[in-house]
């Protein structure tokens, strides 16, 4: 059986991880690793749909993954950094892919 890969920042400590949401984030997460994006860019761009993306920005902004940059709508969504460093404290990981 084929085995999918997420990025490691999709999963989230404070909600059961399914795999269509763990899907999605990685996805979204492809997105905004590349550039700082708006929710319609990167529901264009992967193909998922305005509330989908929303839903799954603000929990991983909860979760401290992704940010809003303050300013004028729409906001630009980024990376914290926080994610990372999380998985490098807990489990010794220096690169993830």
């Amino acid at each position: 059986m084929f085995k999918e890969s997420y990025n490691p920042n999709a999963y989230l400590t404070r909600k059961r991880n399914v795999r269509l949401g763990l899907v999605a984030r990685t996805k979204i997460l492809q997105i905004i690793e590349k550039q700082a994006s708006t929710i319609a860019d990167v529901g264009k761009a992967r193909g998922l749909k305005y509330a989908v993306v929303l839903y799954h920005l603000k929990l991983l902004e909860e979760e401290n993954i992704v940010q809003r940059k303050s300013g004028k709508k729409p906001y630009l969504w980024t990376l914290t950094g926080i994610g990372q460093k999380r998985l490098v404290e807990s489990y010794g990981i220096s690169r993830v892919r």
